[in-house]
């Protein structure tokens, strides 16, 4: 089989368990636990570093809601079962890069990764989501040029795969959407706090030898909880974040 070709099925099968690969780091990260130790010796050294780590998750996340609440409808999904795309998106974050979704949940992963000061590890772990994703964009982009054809080609010979051009802006042809980013994204920014939180907890109590609960990473947890559990019930029990003709 044609090495390209290798690489669709590849990443056809690795699209449906994509979901699956940050529990697979964490698992990972989770190892180096018991090493853990203040970034030079320094608690306000140490919560400067956290902040550092979150705000570089958060600018993931800020890509991934830039990217969702300029999509149209059946765009840039989280459908696992197979590809969709009614449109070609090749304006807003699809002007600069083709993959800005992926390009997110890695800045998302990277703070968390960052968040033991392990090198070894933020290397390891972006080594493997490179090797893995670069499967899944390939099957992604075989799926646009079928659909597409000299569309998707001139798009894409234009337009960097993961690295960002910001010369090649273009504004996105649909208004922001709030209520599509709150129906959407609301189980990441959760999941993402809730990282955060475990690793808190985990790496501060096994230092301490001790159960140590952050006042202010408890308070970010409650707080998100607390609106995770409210879009929850709007998105499943009433048609308030359902905008007609949005992602």
């Amino acid at each position: 089989m044609p090495l390209n070709e290798d690489f669709v099925r590849q990443g056809t099968w690795l699209f449906r368990w994509r979901s699956y690969l940050p529990i697979a780091f964490l698992l990972l990260l989770f190892t180096q636990v018991p090493s853990y130790r203040y970034l030079g010796g320094s608690r306000l050294m140490e919560m400067q570093w956290e902040a550092l780590c979150l705000l570089v998750s958060l600018a993931g996340l800020a890509v991934r809601i830039h990217t969702v609440g300029h999509a149209p409808r059946r765009t840039s999904g989280r459908n696992t079962r197979c590809q969709v795309a009614d449109v070609l998106n090749t304006s807003g974050m699809y002007s600069v890069v083709r993959h800005p979704l992926y390009l997110g949940n890695f800045l998302m992963w990277l703070g968390v990764v960052m968040f033991l000061h392990t090198w070894w590890m933020v290397l390891l772990v972006s080594a493997g989501y490179a090797l893995y994703y670069e499967r899944i964009m390939c099957a992604e982009e075989n799926f646009l040029r079928g659909k597409f054809d000299a569309g998707y080609v001139e798009w894409a010979s234009r337009t960097p795969a993961i690295i960002p051009n910001p010369r090649l802006w273009r504004r996105a042809e649909l208004p922001f959407c709030l209520r599509t980013v709150l129906r959407r994204e609301y189980s990441g920014f959760f999941g993402l706090i809730l990282t955060f939180a475990i690793l808190q907890v985990a790496s501060d109590s096994a230092m301490q030898r001790r159960l140590v609960l952050d006042p202010v990473w408890m308070t970010l947890l409650g707080a998100s909880l607390c609106l995770f559990l409210v879009l929850r019930f709007l998105k499943r029990h009433t048609g308030v974040l359902k905008v007609s003709g949005r992602a």
